[in-house]
């Protein structure tokens, strides 16, 4: 293709590169391309970027070029005794622009039958010249410049032809134009400085301003952006971050540490995976297991307990972590076995499971965002300040609360907000004051509450990035590009 553009000038003196491609049916992106690289040679051709309108016909167009105009086949369809308009209508399925066209051009004429009362329609004239094949014919042939303004503007409001912007080069002889091309050299080789051949060589010149092929990189998952931004809000509000890095739970800290009974539903196995391999924990706190068990068969702290049996074969049973609330459990205990107690604020981000039914809103894996505070007489009020708090980070200012049931918590709220895509209140969270049957066994002072409080972190993410099937989240039907595509994560509230 070099070539032929270097004759074509020699012969011509100029081209212009979207012409050529049509003389040599060709697409226009290779001419370019090869004129690209006969300019990266030197001073062997110059090129001026031009730009001009084209009008090119549509799949209609090129179909009246081809049979003739509606107008013009419906006139030539019908015969000196005339036809019914019925029947014309059932020619092809533009026949009626076709006889709408031919009667305000003055070809036909419609008669009411004398036999049935049908419209007949006759013809008008005895020759007709389709000026619309013609048309589109010199438009295909590119002589435009045959066409009447006003005929093209009919031609487009029938949607017959569209314009199109084409921007080409207007190449001529450069001041070192040759018909000859040697290949120019990009490097500098040791045999080339061994035997002087670099003295008779040209050399391509480096192109300084090239930004080079982006390398390629990973990329954090939505996922992953909006758990930095959560845990940044945390670390703001002075939190710090529990070990959350055993996906494995002994039933005993998952269920039985927070006052859960063995007999809830929530410790079946429809609702929780439980290992075959290892089946059971065996290292526990033996004293503060037996604390457990006394206030859950026969109570304490001003409760009755549940007045059943508690077993210790289930509560060593292992079971892939159902919330992070376990891992709160046993830094409240340690806490707890200090000598001193200091106040502390901890949250954990990370993978729980359940043994759900994975739909548009539900997965067997998700992670829970968690939030813990123990101090000394913190209360409901207290909880609520800091819901308030915790979400205006979020960007949620609208809260509402209801009252809720937890297995461990006394009193639970449930912690709603007003979308205003749906316009109506929608849950965003779990939350309540841990229950003095959980946390006095574990040592800590009378006067300690511990106040808590949870969240999913798909939820949040979802409306972030405008996914609305969860699965398009997490999961193998994930898209690559999504993750790849997907801005940072800003929340709205890091203003407050």
């Amino acid at each position: 293709m070099d070539k032929i553009i270097l004759e074509t000038l020699s012969n011509k003196g100029e081209l212009n590169t979207y012409d050529l491609s049509h003389e040599l049916s060709v697409d226009h992106q290779v001419i370019v391309g090869a004129m690209k690289s006969l300019q990266s040679l030197g001073e062997v051709i110059c090129a001026t970027q031009k730009q001009r309108d084209l009008w090119v016909l549509t799949k209609e167009g090129e179909e009246i070029m081809s049979n003739g105009s509606y107008e013009a086949r419906i006139y030539g369809a019908i015969d000196d005794k005339g036809n019914s308009q019925k029947s014309l209508m059932n020619l092809f399925p533009y026949a009626r622009i076709g006889l709408n066209k031919a009667m305000s051009l003055g070809w036909l004429k419609i008669e009411k039958s004398s036999a049935d009362g049908n419209p007949m329609v006759f013809k008008k004239v005895d020759q007709i010249q389709d000026k619309t094949q013609f048309a589109v014919q010199k438009i295909k042939d590119g002589c435009i410049s045959d066409v009447p303004d006003a005929t093209l503007k009919e031609l487009k409001k029938r949607k017959l032809v569209n314009s199109m912007i084409i921007k080409s080069f207007h190449v001529t002889k450069g001041s070192h134009f040759t018909t000859e091309v040697t290949k120019m050299e990009t490097e500098l080789s040791p045999e080339m400085l061994a035997t002087n051949s670099w003295k008779e060589k040209k050399f391509k010149s480096y192109n300084f301003d090239s930004l080079g092929i982006m390398p390629s990189s990973g990329h954090l998952h939505p996922l992953m952006k909006v758990r930095a931004e959560v845990c940044q809000i945390f670390l703001e509000m002075g939190f710090t971050e529990m070990p959350t890095n055993n996906y494995v739970e002994s039933s005993f800290w998952n269920f039985d540490a927070l006052f859960q009974p063995q007999q809830h539903p929530a410790r079946d196995a429809q609702d929780t995976f439980f290992l075959s391999d290892p089946e059971n924990a065996h290292e526990f706190p033996l004293d503060y297991l037996e604390r457990v068990q006394e206030v859950h068969e026969s109570g304490g702290y001003r409760s009755i307990g549940y007045r059943s049996d508690w077993k210790f074969s289930e509560a060593k049973k292992n079971v892939l972590r159902t919330h992070t609330t376990g891992v709160s459990a046993r830094m409240l205990y340690k806490l707890g076995q200090n000598t001193e107690f200091k106040p502390v604020k901890y949250f954990s981000i990370d993978k729980v499971f359940r043994n759900e039914s994975v739909d548009a809103t539900h997965l067997a894996e998700f992670h829970q965002v968690e939030g813990v505070v123990a101090d000394y007489d913190v209360s409901l009020a207290s909880l609520i300040s800091i819901l308030y708090s915790f979400f205006s980070y979020l960007g949620i200012k609208k809260l509402r609360f209801k009252p809720a049931y937890n297995p461990y918590t006394e009193p639970s709220m449930e912690v709603f907000t007003f979308h205003e895509g749906l316009k109506k209140w929608v849950e965003i969270g779990n939350s309540g004051v841990f229950r003095p049957e959980m946390i006095k066994p574990m040592g800590l002072p009378d006067n300690v509450n511990v106040l808590g409080w949870g969240l999913s972190l798909e939820r949040p993410t979802m409306v972030r990035y405008g996914i609305n099937d969860i699965r398009d989240l997490v999961g193998h039907k994930v898209n690559l590009q999504m993750v790849y595509d997907s801005p940072i994560c800003r929340l709205d509230s890091r203003l407050y």
